[in-house]
């Protein structure tokens, strides 16, 4: 018999309970940051929540069948995550990860503005389209409010994370900032980046 629309507490509490289970033995075998565990775990959840209707109590319990179903589902992670392992190498690079016994430093902090992403993969810089772009970034920051260009001068060096814990006002409020300082340099023609 399939499972009704609603479920019990006590049902829901199984399902987190087997999609945390699941989550970090995916986070442990496949060695992940510590920091993607919640982003796995939500991903089985809702793979586990769509498939629900077709549990059968009949056929077993709710947890024999959504260990099944995260199982099946945490395979399909790996292979991507290996997949994507040899496509683009055998560890993850993450500009944000703080380099030990740097005094909070991150690997974004090393790379120099100029270099961008090319410094990670190894992709020439091209001198021309990057002089036009920081002449495209003159023009934006002169058309913006003086307390707009700070907070652009800010993001240069730092992450909305640390401006917000350093008093510069809310995350959300940061960001929104942000997402009207795009709008306008958008509106004038400076490709967003």
């Amino acid at each position: 018999m399939p499972m009704h629309s609603s479920i019990s507490r006590d049902d829901l509490q199984i399902l987190l309970h087997e999609a945390d289970i699941a989550a970090r033995r995916l986070v442990r075998q496949l060695r992940l940051p510590r920091t993607d565990l919640d982003d796995v775990r939500q991903d089985l959840l809702v793979d586990l929540i769509a498939r629900l209707p077709a549990y059968d109590a009949d056929r077993g319990t709710l947890g024999a069948f959504a260990g099944a179903i995260l199982t099946n589902r945490a395979t399909r992670i790996a292979n991507k995550v290996k997949r994507e392992r040899r496509m683009y190498g055998a560890t993850r690079i993450s500009l944000d990860e703080v380099i030990p016994e740097s005094d909070g430093l991150t690997r974004g902090d090393l790379i120099a503005e100029a270099d961008g992403l090319s410094a990670l993969f190894g992709q020439p810089v091209d001198a021309f389209a990057a002089a036009e772009e920081r002449l495209d970034v003159e023009r934006g920051l002169g058309s913006l409010e003086p307390a707009d260009g700070a907070l652009c001068a800010a993001l240069s060096r730092t992450t909305v994370d640390r401006l917000a814990a350093s008093g510069h006002g809310a995350r959300s409020s940061l960001y929104r900032r942000v997402k009207d300082i795009r709008l306008a340099l958008t509106a004038i023609g400076v490709r967003a980046a």
